[in-house]
């Protein structure tokens, strides 16, 4: 007779999937460059993104996590203490620099098949970039003086053909972003920033490293969940899951009311004593790691975010660049927010409610919305 599955209802769900995120804790990482590493490790990665209405998504997501976070902080862990790199996740990323082996594999990948996307990039366009950045040092696109200006075939393309090169050599992984202001990156040989580049990691050892970054930072996790954008490693991944089930490193879960999507999660996730319910109220990224899987969000907060930047103002239900609002355990409202910089303060475009959070909750939003502003504002 089978066993009968462990089933936990969507709150006990929630919560756990909250504290692997750290965001059931006031300053679970500290202060100062080593928070802004130690979240980035816990994480496994935090995504880039170019919009800007408010703070890039990659300084508000450690914000979230770390009160005291100044932009500073990335730029010293980047760039001077080197303790994290940029690399494509789902997304462009910041990825812990103790798990470049597992992203090796693809760099290789990428030299022997170039993505088309690059266009009519050169094996010789590529040896002179080598050397002139062997010759010259770190360069970023501004340095680059001399390029033959082209038509953009792209929105996001440039009109300097170095731009496209030095991206291609960044996937390759015969360069990394040395350094970052903004948007415009100061790209460094990959070697020569880093001293060497590490021995590649095994398809097994990646697999394991998938799994593992999961449970760490979502606690209870599916095979959607685990690779996220990823399809090709789900078959390897879920013998990986069968193999922890069996010896018992792994538990098979089922959420109540979501009984069609398996989970798991370690023993020692599920034995740990129920904590107090979060309280803490964060105003999240459309892009943090509890916001950007839409499907999972739906599962266990009953909630759809609709990211509408894209979509013509009179088709917007939340706003341009709506941001989630979480209050303990629930998600009760969605504001589109703006930074004012010349003015000097924060713009609500709109407030959507999805709930009544009361006058106690009413006053906890505005006092997150002063701490926001104040991130918004300050360095």
């Amino acid at each position: 007779m089978p066993k009968k599955l462990l089933v936990i209802d969507q709150t006990r769900a929630r919560h756990l999937w909250i504290a692997a995120q750290k965001l059931d804790s006031a300053a679970p990482f500290g202060h100062g460059p080593a928070a802004t590493s130690a979240a980035i490790a816990h994480l496994g990665y935090v995504q880039i993104d170019t919009i800007n209405v408010i703070e890039r998504c990659h300084h508000h997501i450690l914000f979230s996590r770390i009160p005291a976070y100044r932009r500073s902080d990335l730029t010293q862990v980047q760039s001077s203490d080197k303790s994290v790199f940029e690399y494509w996740t789902h997304a462009l990323s910041y990825v812990p620099t103790s798990d470049l082996p597992f992203f090796v594999p693809a760099m290789k990948q990428y030299r022997e098949t170039p993505s088309r996307w690059f266009g009519s990039v050169t094996p010789d366009e590529v040896k002179k970039m080598l050397k002139r950045l062997r010759k010259e040092g770190p360069l970023s696109i501004r340095d680059i003086g001399d390029d033959e200006l082209v038509d953009k075939d792209h929105p996001w393309a440039s009109r300097k053909p170095s731009k496209r090169v030095l991206e291609m050599m960044f996937f390759q992984g015969l360069v990394t972003v040395g350094a970052r202001q903004g948007m415009v990156k100061t790209y460094d040989l990959l070697a020569r920033h880093f001293g060497a580049v590490p021995k590649a990691a095994t398809p097994r050892q990646i697999t394991a490293y998938q799994l593992d970054r999961a449970l760490r930072s979502q606690g209870v996790v599916s095979l959607d969940s685990i690779c996220h954008l990823d399809a090709p490693s789900k078959k390897a991944v879920k013998e990986l899951i069968d193999r922890r089930v069996r010896r018992k490193l792994l538990v098979p879960v089922t959420i109540e009311g979501a009984e069609k999507v398996q989970h798991w999660a370690a023993p020692e996730t599920l034995d740990a004593p129920a904590t107090e319910p979060p309280t803490l109220v964060h105003i999240l990224s459309p892009f943090d790691p509890l916001i950007i899987q839409r499907k999972r969000l739906k599962l266990f907060f009953d909630y759809d975010h609709l990211f509408e930047a894209y979509l013509p103002a009179a088709k917007r239900k939340l706003g341009y660049f709506a941001l989630p609002i979480l209050m303990g355990d629930r998600i009760v409202a969605a504001f589109d927010l703006k930074t004012d910089r010349t003015g000097k303060k924060l713009l609500i475009q709109q407030a959507t409610w999805l709930e009544d959070a009361g006058a106690e909750g009413r006053a906890a939003v505005d006092a997150a919305l002063g701490r926001f502003e104040a991130f918004q504002l300050g360095d």
